[in-house]
């Protein structure tokens, strides 16, 4: 095994690279904070800003807001709490664990999310080892934190703020595709005799659109956490909106498509396809797949061609009674085709 493939599997190794622009802006936060802390509040280095600034520098500007309160809470609280336990006590080395020890359970009682917790802890932990816990010092070391916290907000905001609607617009995209996709196949399934390897396959491929499906939701929320408080908000909202919208209409139809291939391959038999009703059904879902490619079209990088630019689900279908037992299935494939028509009928 190589060694990367160790690391990866050992959690070492992220499965991709940060943008290099993220990068750039996390280190030029740190040097404008370290830089602004040491000409502001002089007599330290400044190590507590130029921490804050680097956590600070988030993949959008609404997480950067959300993580420079929760560094600045920590700090506090972590130098507050260090700077009372050293007046107490003073600054002998148990004094030190019993500080981290008192932090973390003062966290928990006051439930404090993880990334604040551990803040608490580790800023009374520096206090206690690399400087005094005189309250002019603690006072130093919170100021610097917030500017720190500032500098970073600042520098992200400026420096060409993320906007994530590419990587909505991406998933969304393909979860459409893979829908239209689906329905094809579940129509040439009604049409013919399949063997039970090709019904196992039919299922797996449905089953594949639900992290594809996840996939797309976690980007649209993405990609609207990174236009919260982002001055380049204006210009991309009304495409984010048209993306969430989009998603709103096929999302639901993964459901039902994974329940009509599920009814199909449970309740198969080689004289199904005879059926008039089902014929009907197949023809009903090669219109849905038409709909489907024709509401994601405008969200396709390379749109594929299609027959008609008119919606094709523009009558209802006529059931005709169903011989021996396929009546079960065939109210299955009704109900859910008419689920998916609700979802893609305007």
């Amino acid at each position: 095994m190589q060694v990367s493939e160790r690391l990866r599997k050992a959690s070492l190794l992220a499965k991709k690279r940060s943008p290099f622009l993220q990068v750039v802006k996390s280190a030029a936060a740190t040097v404008a904070a370290w830089l602004a802390a040491f000409w502001l509040v002089p007599g330290q280095l400044p190590v507590f800003a130029a921490i804050a600034a680097l956590l600070v520098v988030q993949p959008s500007v609404d997480e950067s807001f959300g993580k420079a309160i929760e560094r600045s809470i920590g700090v506090i609280s972590g130098v507050l709490l260090a700077t009372g336990i050293s007046l107490l006590f003073g600054q002998d080395s148990w004094v030190i664990l019993v500080a981290v020890v008192v932090a973390i359970l003062a966290a928990w009682a006051l439930r404090m999310t993880s990334g604040t917790a551990n803040q608490v802890a580790i800023s009374a932990m520096l206090v206690l080892t690399i400087g005094s816990a005189q309250p002019e010092y603690a006072l130093d070391r919170v100021i610097e934190t917030l500017i720190g916290a500032a500098i970073g907000i600042i520098v992200n905001t400026l420096i060409v703020p993320p906007v994530l609607v590419e990587p909505a617009r991406r998933d969304v995209a393909l979860l459409g595709g893979e829908l239209a996709a689906s329905l094809d196949r579940l129509a040439a399934a009604l049409e013919g005799p399949r063997t039970s390897t090709e019904l196992e396959q039919l299922m797996l491929e449905a089953r594949l659109m639900r992290p594809m499906r996840d996939a797309a939701e976690a980007s649209v929320e993405a990609g609207e956490a990174s236009l919260t408080l982002n001055p380049r908000r204006s210009a991309h909202r009304t495409e984010l909106e048209s993306l969430g919208a989009i998603f709103e209409r096929i999302g639901p139809v993964v459901t039902q498509v994974i329940g009509m291939t599920r009814a199909f391959a449970d309740h198969y038999d080689d004289s199904i396809h005879r059926e008039p009703t089902v014929r009907a059904i197949a023809e009903q879902l090669r219109r849905s797949a038409h709909d489907m490619r024709l509401l994601t079209r405008p969200i396709e990088p390379e749109p594929e061609p299609v027959t008609s630019e008119q919606p094709a689900l523009t009558s209802a279908l006529v059931v005709s009674p169903p011989t021996g037992g396929h009546w079960i299935l065939i109210g299955s494939l009704m109900e859910d085709l008419r689920r998916i028509r609700e979802e893609l009928v305007d």
